[in-house]
């Protein structure tokens, strides 16, 4: 019954001629029939052939095509319907090329390149011939021998100086003294101080016996009978209250050195200020607050150099001129290490003179080269400097 029912709905959808009652009648008589006849029948299974494909193009490539035999495909075959179109890009191979080499080439070209080569060499062996020739001549003709120059070698950083005995250094520095001008004799020691240590500084004074032929301008504070023994010592500048008055109103200092007694130094703070700035302002570690007047003004007058141990531990001085003999040079080394030693500091606690504060002593010129000396001569120049000039 379903059967015919299917079958009626297709035939009124494809506009097929209605079927009569009778002939409907019989048609399901033999569909019933039928599927009676059929539940006691198999089935058989249908096969229908493959669709044949369409055929490739001319401009394309069959990558659908069936491998080969022995051969198996890479692709699937659903991918095989995405590159069905692809056009075909056939591989394209170039010739080789090679560089040619020399026997390669055509002969005419060889020849003509190795005939330039030619003419260029013969070009430059004639020009380096024109440029030697001339020299060569005017050599041959004055016979001039020009000597090598003298190569002064550097002195390596790490090369030790030797040390040498005191009047041994003093002849160098002598000789090495070339200047057009009387240069400078200076000393230069390296002290074992720390320079963090203020209460460790070294300064003093000292008198040179061999002094420079400069003039000194000295000036004493004192009243009473000090300022008459400055005055005999050959003092420059003597006064008390009035002095002060004058400088401090005027602002002048027209004088190289200046000392004052212990009971005038009260009266000196009025104008410590522009004394200070001359560097002139009485001190009692600089020996120029003293008792002694005479002596003090003397000393001046012959040459008293001041000294002062610097930032680096190091105390730079002048012992006298190039002019003077080695005697006189090495009379003034002895009188600057006895200063040096009478201002050794008290909380330097070593057993020896030398050990320990002098280090190192260097004497050289203002434009010479430096050299060193040993320590024993400078104690022997200190001691002969004692017996012949404190204890005469």
């Amino acid at each position: 019954m379903a059967g015919f029912k299917l079958l009626l709905s297709q035939s009124r959808r494809l506009s097929l001629p209605h079927f009569s009652s009778s002939r409907s009648l019989s048609l399901h008589r033999s569909l019933s029939s039928s599927s009676s006849d059929s539940q006691s029948l198999p089935i058989q299974p249908v096969s229908y052939a493959p669709k044949p494909k369409d055929p490739p193009q001319p401009d394309q490539t069959l990558q659908s095509t069936p491998p080969e035999e022995g051969t198996r495909s890479t692709l699937s075959r659903e991918d095989l319907r995405y590159v069905k179109d692809v056009p075909n890009i056939s591989p394209i191979s170039y010739p080789t090329r090679v560089a040619p080499l020399p026997e390669d080439r055509v002969g005419e070209a060889r020849d003509q390149e190795s005939e330039e080569m030619a003419r260029e060499s013969r070009k430059i062996q004639a020009e380096s011939r024109a440029w030697r020739t001339p020299f060569r001549v005017a050599a041959e003709e004055e016979k001039v021998v020009i000597p090598f120059p003298m190569l002064i070698m550097p002195e390596k950083k790490n090369e030790k100086r030797p040390v040498l005995d005191l009047m041994d250094a003093i002849r160098e520095v002598k000789g090495n003294a070339k200047a057009n001008f009387d240069e400078t004799v200076e000393a230069h020691v390296r002290l074992g101080i720390d320079q963090k240590r203020s209460e460790l500084i070294v300064r003093g004074t000292m008198a040179l016996p061999h002094g420079s032929k400069k003039e000194v301008k000295v000036a004493v504070f004192a009243e009473g009978a000090d300022a008459d023994d400055a005055r005999a010592a050959g003092a420059d500048i003597v006064g008390g209250v009035d002095l002060i008055q004058k400088i401090a109103s005027t602002g002048k200092v027209d004088y190289d050195r200046c000392f004052s007694t212990h009971s005038f130094m009260k009266r000196l703070y009025k104008i410590s200020k522009i004394l200070n700035q001359h560097g002139l302002m009485p001190n009692p570690k600089q020996g120029t607050v003293t008792k002694d007047v005479t002596k003090a003004v003397k000393e001046a007058k012959q040459g008293q150099v001041k000294f002062r141990m610097d930032k680096t531990s190091i105390v730079h001085v002048g012992i006298g001129k190039v002019s003077l003999s080695e005697e006189f040079l090495r009379d003034n080394v002895g009188a600057f290490m006895n200063s040096l030693l009478l201002a050794k500091p008290a909380g330097l606690k070593k057993t020896s003179k030398y050990a320990g504060y002098v280090n190192s002593f260097h004497i050289c010129s203002t434009m010479g080269p430096g050299f060193r000396v040993s320590i024993q001569s400078l104690s022997r120049a200190a001691d002969h400097y004692s017996k012949v000039y404190l204890n005469a």
